[in-house]
């Protein structure tokens, strides 16, 4: 008996099963039963347990089965768990619905090209969990009933605010440490999050998923946003959480496609979700103007500082570094709705550096970018996990390897034959520090960003001459137009630069440290060869 079976047989008759209501009902229910406060423009503000400001990676689990094992990369990501601990979680899932009044079931669907949607059915005893999922999944794509998915949904339990036993878990099994759980099972179809409120855990638990069962299909999944100019041509911006990939492809001279995930195919690239989920935290209304107006009614402002007259602060970090936004794509005003397009033509690898070090634009050859796509170099900005609470340096695998749970050479295998098909050329830009590193120097300016982007992304760097780049292997453009040429290369914006040098040493060190100990052997030499530091 599959689990909704089991909850539709559990259910009394008097609670009350919401199925698939009206987005409109759900903003009315979430507000009448107290799970969010009315803002200005008619948002929905809410606030999450201290420890459920972010994702909770310790507490993420896949349930390792003979079948599909050797398809994972089990490791300090990818945490294992025996189908009968899952099998616990499932039972207390089901009792810890069975004493709502109320519980709620969404039907949408990830993927705007019909021909790999996956049908996600979530059930949850929260209505603004429900409204979620209506404003960041899709409804039913053209095509979708001949997919390679068709009739296979994926169901998504999720009971935000309740709590594990711990003794009952760790005393037994082991497999669970805390009172929280996000606990994956990729052959039975089924996820649930027990214990965790932060609403980001939802999307990124799908998102896991999608990049589970998508490379089988010949689909490279992207941890990205995606813009179209007027021409049609497609630009990706891949980056991890506070990189800047909602803020930098949210552009009005382009339509946007989407801010998150995408996959990209022998079709082109089309979005997974239906809506945006960005960072609020100092949200500026002149030069993030379009997601500042897009938080309006309907859209869900989550641990965002707000007022009595309903005036939303996002400059108050007081609840946390790591305040969002859940609003519908179209709210963006400048969108392709359909979500797809063709082949992109630049790629843009966008990273936070602290240390201050990375100059802000640079291109890369095939090597170095397959190099850096592996590595995946940021900083990890506070907020974005719990315990994170200033950035620090971190090496994750395709920018997004807490959701690619498949082994690396999967991923690398089809970036590399996709660039070689459809030649994209890939930049890399650096929305971090300049003029030392954090604590010493600024933030990149956001307009000097944007003007970078946009010369990458209209030609206007193609032909300007480069120097590379010895220590990082890259070349450095020595001209940009409207750009001060002094603050294209790093080293020139530090005031005493004499301390620039042993933060570059470090920083290449750490590139070859962590490459030399996950990746040497598993790729081509011309790759390695790209490695800072060696």
């Amino acid at each position: 008996m599959s689990f909704l079976e089991k909850l539709n047989s559990m259910l009394t008759r008097k609670q009350k099963k919401y199925v698939d209501v009206d987005r409109e009902e759900l903003i009315r229910i979430s507000l009448d039963r107290g799970e969010a406060a009315l803002a200005k423009k008619g948002a929905l503000a809410t606030w999450t347990l201290p420890e459920s400001t972010g994702r909770s990676p310790a507490d993420t689990h896949i349930v390792r089965h003979p079948e599909s094992e050797d398809r994972i990369d089990w490791g300090p990501i990818n945490h294992p768990m025996k189908p009968e601990v899952f099998a616990m979680l499932e039972e207390d899932a089901l009792k810890m619905l069975g004493h709502h009044d109320a519980v709620f079931e969404t039907n949408r669907y990830l993927g705007a090209d019909g021909k790999y949607s996956l049908h996600v059915r979530t059930v949850t005893a929260s209505s603004l969990t429900a409204l979620f999922t209506c404003n960041m999944f899709r409804e039913m794509p053209e095509g979708h009933e001949s997919g390679v998915f068709a009739g296979k949904p994926f169901t998504i339990v999720v009971l935000p605010y309740h709590k594990l036993d711990i003794e009952k878990y760790f005393g037994k099994l082991r497999d669970v440490r805390t009172d929280m759980a996000i606990a994956m099972d990729m052959d039975r179809r089924i996820a649930i999050i027990i214990g965790n409120a932060y609403m980001g855990s939802v999307k990124k638990t799908m998102f896991t998923v999608m990049n589970y069962i998508l490379p089988n299909e010949g689909i490279l999944p992207l941890h990205c946003s995606a813009n179209e100019g007027k021409s049609g041509d497609i630009a990706l911006f891949l980056g991890l959480s506070g990189t800047g990939k909602t803020t930098i492809s949210s552009d009005p001279k382009r339509a946007l496609l989407g801010d998150d995930e995408f996959g990209w195919g022998a079709n082109g690239v089309f979005n997974f979700e239906n809506g945006c989920y960005a960072k609020c935290i100092n949200l500026d209304s002149v030069k993030e103007a379009q997601i500042f107006n897009a938080i309006r009614h309907g859209a869900i402002a989550e641990n965002v500082m707000v007022y009595p007259d309903g005036r939303l602060d996002f400059f108050d970090n007081r609840l946390t570094e790591n305040s969002r936004a859940s609003y519908l794509l179209e709210a963006i005003g400048n969108v392709k709705m359909s979500a797809v397009g063709g082949h992109p033509k630049r790629i843009i690898f966008l990273t936070a550096d602290a240390n201050g070090v990375l100059p802000p634009v640079a291109r890369l050859t095939r090597e170095q970018a397959m190099l850096q796509f592996i590595m995946g170099y940021t900083s990890k900005l506070a907020g974005t996990e719990t315990g994170i609470t200033e950035p620090q340096s971190t090496f994750s695998a395709f920018f997004g390897a807490p959701f690619m749970p498949l082994k690396p050479d999967v991923y690398a295998e089809l970036l590399g034959e996709y660039m070689d098909r459809y030649g994209a050329q890939v930049y890399m830009v650096s929305t971090g520090w300049s003029g030392g590193p954090y604590g010493v120097g600024e933030r990149m300016d956001l307009n000097l960003t944007r003007r970078i982007v946009t010369a990458v992304l209209e030609g206007e760097l193609d032909n300007v001459e480069y120097r590379e780049n010895r220590r990082f292997h890259f070349h450095v453009p020595l001209s940009c137009p409207d750009v001060d040429p002094t603050l294209l290369e790093s080293k020139t914006t530090w005031p005493d630069q004499s301390k620039y040098e042993p933060h570059a040493e470090k920083l290449a060190g750490d590139f070859r440290e962590t490459f030399e100990r996950k990746y040497l052997g598993r790729v081509p030499d011309s790759v390695a060869a790209a490695c800072p530091g060696r």
